[in-house]
């Protein structure tokens, strides 16, 4: 016991020294960034942190060590600074430091290409070293400072190219929103705390919320780590934020700094708050997890910039991880452990996956952009011959993030299916209604993912080239392709080997669902997966890729054996394309334009105006189509209107003569001081 307690310990000090490392080297940075070299020394630094982090972390999960805590005397002079290691802070320093490292190498070679080096080289470590401070905290002041902190170099780093108006605005959003997010969590710690201000976690773990506080704790957390993970309707300052940084960052931010958001909603409903006390909190998780998927696929449909139709795909890969989470909060209030687990497993298997396939496909939408200056679709096609790799890399991530067998991305969604087909065990009425409406959004979902990305990787990778810049495009450098290919790996193994995954899994489900997780899966036959029963379901991803390898090159055999050699003349097969040129092409308007024309007029107000001119009118023929953002236009304009109105009516204020002044400061004291009287 005591080596065990011992290997548990020593870690902790070197996890959080190294975060400090990383700030030294951001520092280095601040005055080296034209420096040649300053580049690839940053980087360096960065991916061996991560990698060293990343290894201590996996020791940790996979020992099912005993949880690691250290007080230093930093902070509030009363309470410290408080950190711990425990199963959960593992399994996202695990998330976080292999998406990190992952693009840090990328950076070698994509951040060559940087234009202002000195606006990221310093943030992208401090960037990393936060997320990583945030999981590590153990009271309430370190982690809200580590979460301000990771906001903070974030949105310095979307404000890398602040000379595009655009970004300027994204960042003032994000920092809008990252203030509003930091506000509802500090509320939610001050209720956990309680009035006697026990902010260290452990205390607010031993104490006992009455139900109506736990309740206004979980909205208030929804708000808090919901502003962060991009939740519908608090996702407006994701897919604007997002595409303005520089490609890895968007990555790390997509991919890791929504899943440290998710962590804080787990960390403070799942662990903190204790069980949860009645089964509606499951089944409001539950219906904006729901809605939040839908409606992130569909507003990425519409987009034709590749950054900003990723963007919003965090948003609908964050509903389906919150699908997971309300679905084990009902089964965990109905105290049905088994089942409970089921759902968190999946919940966590699809923080792992996103956070791979969306690394993967950021980065691979930086080595476009680095090969032809485009983001927008309409103004790319025909890359799959100048950047095979690069296009090869691309298709493994869309095809996960689309949920098809044998990538991850299916695993994690079929696991959720699995939960959801064991709601009719559920006692309450309303919940065994809303979770098969839920489980008939997520199929939604990700129907129209699949329907997304043939768009996305057709659009760009096949047909012609639709731009001088995409037909000069040329292969990226040999650091972006390892770091493709590295997750593109990943997103295999995952999806084949799904029990080591799950196993791997079963120490941090056991700590938020009292002891109950899934069976060991390492013994299975053929490695085959059984979250609940060999009757009820299996899955086997290896038999699954050994299938379709099999009969695709039995397919490709028979086809070659018996066609005819024999010479055949026949007029050329256009395949709708008369003209050899690029105008003739599908575009990435007109794959959007059937679900625009469904869902689009109830969902975006879409409408659509054709211009036709008459005959022997020399004009173009014109298709206007006008799309609406509701969450915005009814949510957030009317609050941004009334801001500068009530703004600019006390801008006078400012115009004031001295005397006035310390008239309005008076009047103001006296009103305390009858304030303080009547409250005695």
């Amino acid at each position: 016991m005591s080596e065990e307690v011992g290997f548990a310990i020593m870690p902790l000090p070197l996890l959080l020294s190294l975060p400090l490392v990383l700030l030294a080297v951001g520092g280095y940075a601040v005055a080296a960034a034209h420096r040649p070299g300053c580049s690839r020394l940053v980087y360096g630094v960065t991916l061996t942190i991560a990698a060293v982090t990343l290894g201590l972390a996996l020791a940790h999960l996979l020992t099912a060590a005993v949880p690691a805590t250290l007080a230093l005397p930093l902070g509030l002079p009363w309470l410290g600074a408080h950190f711990r290691l425990d199963a959960l802070s593992a399994f996202f320093l695990i998330v976080a430091n292999l998406s990190g490292g992952v693009a840090s190498l990328f950076a070698l070679g994509y951040g060559q290409h940087e234009h202002a080096p000195e606006r990221v080289l310093p943030f992208f470590p401090a960037f990393l070293a936060g997320m990583n401070l945030v999981l590590l905290a153990d009271d309430a002041f370190t982690f809200l400072f580590a979460w301000e902190f990771m906001s903070l170099s974030s949105w310095a780093l979307v404000l890398a190219h602040h000379q595009d108006p655009a970004n300027a605005r994204a960042g003032y959003l994000y920092l809008v929103m990252a203030c509003f997010g930091t506000l509802a969590l500090l509320l939610t710690f001050g209720l956990l705390a309680g009035p006697d201000g026990g902010y260290n976690f452990a205390a607010i773990r031993a104490g006992q919320p009455t139900p109506g506080l736990a309740a206004l704790v979980l909205i208030l957390a929804l708000l808090g780590a919901g502003s962060k993970a991009g939740l519908v309707p608090l996702h407006v300052w994701l897919p604007l934020a997002h595409p303005a940084a520089p490609s890895h960052v968007s990555a790390l931010m997509s991919g890791v700094m929504t899943k440290v958001a998710v962590y804080g909603f787990i960390r403070i409903v799942f662990d903190l708050l204790g069980e949860p006390v009645v089964w509606w909190w499951g089944g409001v998780v539950l219906a904006l997890g729901g809605i939040t998927a839908v409606l992130g696929v569909l507003y990425a449909l519409m987009q034709h910039d590749l950054k900003r139709l990723l963007a919003y795909h965090t948003v609908e890969n964050i509903g389906i991880i919150f699908i997971g989470l309300g679905l084990a909060l009902a089964f965990q209030a109905n105290q049905m452990y088994s089942i409970a687990a089921l759902a968190l497993t999946a919940a966590l298997f699809h923080v792992l996956n996103h956070s791979l396939f969306k690394s993967l496909l950021f980065l691979g939408t930086g080595a476009v952009l680095t090969a032809t200056g485009e983001r927008d679709m309409e103004r790319l096609g025909g890359l799959i011959h100048p950047m095979p790799w690069t296009a090869l890399a691309f298709l493994i991530g869309a095809a996960a993030i689309s949920a098809l067998p044998p990538l991850n991305g299916f695993v994690s969604e079929w696991l959720t299916f699995q939960a959801i087909l064991i709601s009719p065990e559920l006692p309450q009425w309303l919940l065994r209604f809303l979770v098969p409406a839920v489980g008939a959004l997520l199929a939604l979902s990700a129907a129209l993912a699949a329907a997304c990305f043939v768009k996305a990787f057709g659009i760009t990778f096949l047909g012609r080239p639709r731009s001088p810049a995409a037909a000069r495009a040329r292969e990226t450098d040999r650091y972006s392709l390892s770091a493709l290919f590295a997750l593109a790996t990943l997103c295999l193994l995952a999806g084949i080997l799904p029990g080591l995954v799950v196993d791997g899994l079963a120490p941090v489900v056991g700590l938020l669902n009292g002891g109950a997780r899934l069976a060991a899966q390492y013994s299975q036959p053929w490695l085959t997966l059984v979250p609940v029963g060999e009757v009820k379901s299996t899955y086997n991803g290896l038999l699954v890729l050994l299938f379709m390898a099999l009969s695709g090159t039995v397919a490709a055999g028979l086809i070659h054996r018996l066609a005819s050699n024999a010479a055949r003349r026949g007029p050329a097969w256009d395949c709708g394309f008369p003209e050899a040129s690029p105008a003739t092409q599908y575009t990435a308007g007109s794959f959007a334009q059937p679900i625009r024309r469904v869902f689009g007029s109830i969902v975006f107000q879409a409408r659509e105006r054709v211009t036709m001119p008459p005959p022997g009118d020399s004009r173009p023929a014109r298709l206007e189509v006008e799309l609406h953002d509701p969450v915005w236009e009814r949510g957030y304009a009317p609050v941004a209107n009334a801001v500068v109105a009530i703004s600019t009516r006390f801008n006078y204020l400012q115009y004031l003569t001295i005397r006035r002044y310390l008239s309005l400061v008076f009047g103001a004291l006296v009103l305390l001081l009858l304030g303080m009287v009547l409250w005695r």
